[in-house]
């Protein structure tokens, strides 16, 4: 007697619990991942906090769609926005980040299927006896922890899905910064080579009238000083022109004749007043996506807590069926379970590992809440110093210095100073102009400083996070 495997299996009445238990697995099999779930939210995100568009490069027609649109972009003089939605569809690292919701996704997937079963078969000899073994496992302790297990690689997706959109502020924050610190950067080359020109004429005047005896050595190396140091400015402005531009090059994603961009001639107006927030620090616990993301986090750490203590004695556990036949004895048929003995490891220390993990994570919760309201409070103080320091020059040190020079050139043109009093102070008119640039760059750095702060930074709370009620008690704005 020795009938084969579809014969047997069809007299069987395992067959059946077989079959059920195939379709459950591809049931499971059948489970997909909608892969803009996760980007569509990344993109709303987007949307609301900066106003922009994201495009996901999935194939040739979204890449040509980017290409279009970059284009138009580099038409014209780039702005500030312009820039910034430039990098949000250009930036090839901005790109790659996006496809860790892929893989995240796929890890939810994964964890919402059936675990494969194990199938052994074995064939043995007893002189003339032929014994054949078969057998079909299951993993009961997967089949048991499932729903944990998805809940885990769930809240890990979210957790994701919050360091990506935190990828995309940060990109939209530092090319901000790039963009002023090049259109900045443009200018103050621009004024300090009015610098160096003006004492260029200053030094070859001062040559001339050393060559005729009417300039004695120390004026004549005075000028010559003021010359030579306006020349080593123009050096330093340029260099740091051509290291300003190239970084925001990087940060736009740009190559080849792209790199060629044109930007404007000078940095937007300083603002009538600054920004009056005296509940920043609540509004920046409300709405900081590191906070959001360290309360999720957590909660993913309590949920693996308990996922470790439901499974510490249960490590091992197969549910398996059992059909034995032999060309000497009637078919053996049945079931088998096999499960691990606690004998020596009882998983008290898994369980107390957890523990310390989600102790860990409240305690670097309230850290970021602590970190999050002080660099709220030490952005917005910048901002408002970097106003008033702007409004300053702006307001009284260039109209001085203006006044100055318009009566000394009166002075001038009734020959009561030389030329040489005329050029030194269009040296120190010019100078205070780029004072003033400088002044105007640094509080809209500021600006966006205190932007990033109100949404958060990269890389904080991603470890672990607390929930609400490890959170440092709110008990005011700005101050407390």
């Amino acid at each position: 007697m020795n009938p084969t495997l579809t014969q047997r299996s069809s007299r069987s009445r395992w067959a059946g619990r077989v079959a059920v238990l195939a379709a459950a697995g591809m049931l499971g099999a059948c489970a997909s991942f909608a892969p803009d779930t996760g980007f569509d939210n990344v993109h709303q995100t987007a949307r609301d906090k900066l106003g922009k568009d994201l495009v996901l490069a999935r194939s040739d027609e979204d890449q040509a769609t980017i290409d279009g649109r970059v284009a138009a972009l580099l038409a014209q003089p780039l702005s500030a926005d312009d820039a910034v939605q430039l990098a949000l569809l250009n930036n090839r690292g901005l790109q790659a980040t996006f496809q860790d919701l892929g893989i995240s996704g796929a890890d939810v997937v994964q964890a919402g299927r059936l675990p494969n079963p194990g199938f052994s078969f074995g064939r043995t000899t007893r002189g003339d006896e032929i014994e054949i073994e078969r057998g079909l496992h299951f993993n009961l302790a997967r089949l048991l922890a499932m729903p944990l297990i998805r809940q885990v690689e769930q809240r890990r997706f979210e957790q994701t899905r919050s360091a990506v959109a935190m990828r995309v502020l940060a990109l939209a924050a530092d090319t901000r910064k790039a963009w002023i610190q090049a259109v900045a950067a443009d200018e103050t080359v621009s004024y300090t080579r009015q610098v160096m020109q003006a004492a260029e004429a200053g030094a070859e005047l001062a040559r001339r009238m050393a060559a005729v005896g009417n300039f004695n050595k120390l004026q004549h190396a005075r000028e010559q000083g003021f010359y030579a140091d306006a020349a080593l400015q123009l050096a330093q402005a340029q260099q740091a022109q051509r290291a300003s531009r190239e970084r925001l090059t990087r940060l736009l994603g740009l190559w080849g004749a792209q790199a060629r961009f044109t930007l404007p001639e000078r940095l937007p107006d300083l603002p009538a007043a600054p920004l009056d927030a005296p509940d920043i620090e609540r509004v920046a616990l409300a709405q900081r996506l590191d906070v959001q993301g360290a309360r999720a986090a957590a909660e993913q750490t309590a949920k693996n807590l308990g996922l470790t203590r439901t499974t510490r004695f249960v490590n091992v556990l197969e549910l398996g069926l059992v059909r034995n036949s032999s060309n000497e004895a009637p078919t053996q048929r049945g079931w088998e379970i096999g499960i691990e003995l606690p004998l020596f490891d009882w998983g008290g220390a898994r369980v107390a590992k957890a523990e310390a993990v989600y102790v860990q994570a409240l305690h670097q919760a309230a850290d970021t809440a602590i970190n999050a309201r002080s660099e709220v409070r030490e952005a917005y103080g910048n901002y408002r110093s970097a106003w008033d320091v702007a409004r300053h020059y702006r307001d009284e040190i260039v109209p001085l210095r203006k006044l100055i020079a318009e009566e000394n050139l009166l002075r001038y043109n009734g020959m009561l100073i030389g030329v040489f009093e005329l050029l030194a102070n269009a040296r120190v008119q010019i100078a205070s102009v780029n004072g003033a640039i400088g002044a105007l760059r640094d509080f809209w750095i500021a600006k966006a400083d205190l932007d990033m702060a109100l949404v958060g930074k990269p890389g904080l709370g991603a470890p672990a996070a607390g929930t609400g009620t490890a959170m440092p008690a709110d008990t005011g704005g700005a101050g407390h």
